[in-house]
């Protein structure tokens, strides 16, 4: 049970729960100021955060202007912070907090960073803005005046100095936070860019930042690209209501970004104390920094000033035995944007990208025609309207785009009639070959029993209608002069769900290689609802988008139905696809990308697929996700790269990945999967009912 427990808990997948506080406050109040904070640390704590940040200057307010002079001030600031140690020695959540702070006679803007009432260490502010409405030189010196590494504050003796520290959880060695202020992320070459490089997954930065026209989207500009650039999450608190409005304003600006992509935002000019949190995936940071080994170069590059930087080790009390899920919500289609918009323009760009792959393929070859199977389902329904895009592009007739529907022996109704609607309709050389009689010949030679009259619904029986289709494209591109243009997708490639060879594995150019099938639902959708191909085709390609996937290689009892539903066999493609991309993309350990599925698929939600008439409430359950990841666990990583080994040429489209042996991934056909079967092991069941 305890086990169970544990595993639903985000902190026993390596995330951590961060917050950003933007308090109210007084100017020149420190105790009214200390007491704002603490109740957002206690917010924080009982939202299991292990760390709040809070704005620059937080104990005094940012503008006090002449006031950090008086040393009235200075001394409450000084007993405000031992207040705020006392009061927060039983919350286990690490504090962040600014204030002046005087060190051998002068002057410094700095952070104080806190756990359970132990000072962590002090951050002094490396660069000063001194130009427009800012003088902070009048009253501060920047960090690289002092001479200490340690002093003694608060009753503490060589607590931590300087602006090249590293914070980092014993207990959890991946969370290891920098901190810097303000005018430190604005400047040329941040702080934080040496610190990423010398280990800082986290990157915070108490800021104060008035608000001016346009301001807000420059710091976003600012921390999504810092956050790019370090392969980071980065913290943003900027002061709020509270502040002088004597010549300023002031938003109240807080921000958490990871590697670019915005977790959590605070609303700007709120009049009341506010804090937001986000769940920060170490593991992501890791493997980014792992794989993108400029990263790696550049660290070496920068040895020297590195070497600087000191790591302040310190226990922290995770709250890893209980039953803690993510805020954080993930995506069930990751290939696919939620928001309708970036939605439209991932289609376009995914399509522009087929397009002008198989445009630049054709003026190379000097080849003028192209020769596709068109099953009447998705996949060949996808690669058929880029052919004919391309030939538009190419100024060429859509006629040049041979077209070939081949019925087999499981071949329904529905599907051959829609691949008849759908070549006619896009313009292209329609034709119709009856596979049958060639496939009983094979049958024959092979002394198969199907050729006898026997029902045996063989892989045999299977493959070779697969091949003969194949076989047939291939010789017919060879009679026109054209090239076979593929069909089969990701998703099917991924989980090994094509004939090798001469079958639907094989093609001289591989259109969907690199798209996954949830992505060409979507692509399919969006022709249909921007008319890229005039309003009859896209009644046809809207039914098409609606047909149950089959191979339809084994007969039924009706001519109209499918006996085969490809999605019993490999599991469902939705699911199937949410696995691939955490497996592909970051290299997630099984049990993760386990508890992510069930993070994002556990509720009930409509249609897995978009604007589907048969669509049906959906969720899986751990023991569903548990199941099906090990089928993808032994297709993808036992039994099907080496067919993924000598896979045609086709365009990568997205960085969620591709399987070519040429691009993305490159693998052993005959590895061993123990290593993945052991972790599909630790994945419960169920959760318990005490959970």
């Amino acid at each position: 049970m305890q086990k169970e427990k544990a595993f639903f808990n985000l902190y026993h997948h390596n995330f951590v729960r961060a917050a950003v506080a933007v308090p109210s406050l007084r100017v020149a109040d420190p105790a009214f100021n200390v007491k704002e904070s603490t109740i957002l640390l206690e917010q924080a704590a009982q939202q299991k955060c292990l760390l709040i940040v809070f704005p620059e200057l937080g104990l005094s307010a940012y503008s006090c202007e002449d006031l950090f002079q008086q040393q009235a001030l200075l001394d409450e600031c000084m007993a405000a912070l031992n207040s705020l140690l006392d009061q927060t020695r039983e919350l286990p959540v690490i504090g962040i907090i600014g204030l002046p702070l005087q060190v051998d006679h002068l002057l410094y803007n700095c952070a104080a960073v806190f756990y359970r009432g132990q000072l962590l260490g002090i951050v002094p502010k490396t660069y000063l803005p001194n130009y427009r409405e800012f003088y902070e030189l009048r009253q501060f010196s920047p960090a690289g005046h002092s001479l200490r590494q340690n002093i003694d504050l608060c009753g503490q003796h060589q607590v931590p100095f300087g602006n090249r520290l590293l914070f980092q959880a014993e207990e959890q060695p991946l969370f290891t936070f920098f901190v810097e202020l303000c005018e430190d992320l604005w400047s040329p070459v941040p702080p934080s860019s040496f610190a990423a490089l010398a280990g800082a997954t986290v990157l915070v930065n108490l800021s104060a930042s008035n608000i001016t026209i346009g301001k807000d989207d420059y710091r976003r500009l600012l921390v999504e690209s810092q956050s790019s650039r370090c392969l980071a999450a980065y913290l943003y608190s900027a002061a709020g209501t509270g502040e002088s409005t004597t010549d300023l304003a002031w938003d109240g600006h807080g921000m958490i970004y990871e590697n670019g992509n915005r977790l959590a935002e605070t609303k700007r000019f709120n009049d009341a104390s506010q804090f937001i949190t986000a769940d920060i995936d170490l593991d992501r940071l890791q493997q980014d920094r792992m794989r993108q080994n400029s990263f790696g170069q550049t660290r070496y590059n920068h040895k020297t000033a590195l070497a600087e930087f000191r790591t302040i080790r310190f226990s922290a009390q995770l709250p890893v035995q209980e039953h803690l899920l993510l805020e954080r919500i993930y995506e069930r289609f990751p290939y696919v944007p939620s928001n309708p918009a970036k939605r439209d323009h991932r289609c376009r760009e995914v399509f522009e990208i087929q397009i002008q792959g198989l445009v630049k393929r054709l003026q190379t070859t000097g080849l003028k025609k192209v020769v596709i199977g068109v099953s009447g389902g998705l996949d060949s329904t996808q690669a058929l309207i880029s052919c004919a895009r391309a030939m538009d592009v190419l100024k060429l007739p859509r006629s040049h785009v041979l077209a070939y529907t081949m019925p087999g022996f499981a071949t329904s109704e529905r599907t051959l009639k829609q691949a008849r609607r759908l070549m006619n309709a896009m313009g292209c050389e329609a034709h119709e070959i009856d596979i049958r009689p060639s496939c009983m010949q094979m049958l024959n030679d092979i002394g198969h029993p199907y050729a006898r009259g026997e029902r045996v619904y063989d892989i045999t029986f299977e493959n070779v209608q697969a091949g003969e289709r194949t076989n047939h494209l291939f010789r017919l591109a060879n009679y026109h002069q054209a090239m076979v243009i593929g069909t089969s997708d990701l998703s099917e490639l991924a989980l090994g769900w094509c004939t090798y060879g001469v079958g639907d594995h094989m093609a001289h150019y591989h259109l969907n290689a690199s798209i996954p099938k949830t992505l060409i639902q979507y692509i399919i959708g969006w022709a249909v609802k921007t008319q890229q191909f005039g309003s009859e085709t896209s009644k046809i390609i809207d039914e098409i988008r609606q047909t149950e996937i089959s191979p339809e290689l084994i007969p039924h009892g009706t001519s109209n139905q499918p006996a085969q539903h490809s999605e019993d066999v490999v599991g469902p493609f939705a699911l199937q696809d949410f696995l691939l991309y955490y497996t592909l993309r970051f290299g997630y350990l099984p049990s993760k990308i386990a508890f992510l599925a069930w993070s994002a698929w556990h509720d009930k939600m409509e249609g897995i697929w978009p604007d589907v008439a048969e669509a049906k409430r959906y969720q899986y359950d751990i023991d569903e996700i548990k199941h099906w990841l090990g089928i993808f666990i032994r297709r993808f990583f036992k039994l099907s790269q080496f067919k993924r080994s000598c896979l045609p040429n086709g365009p990568k489209v997205g960085s969620g990945g591709s399987l070519s042996p040429r691009s993305d991934y490159r693998a052993p056909s005959d590895n061993e999967i123990h290593v993945w079967l052991s972790q599909l092991e630790q994945i419960p069941d169920k959760i318990s009912d005490q959970d």
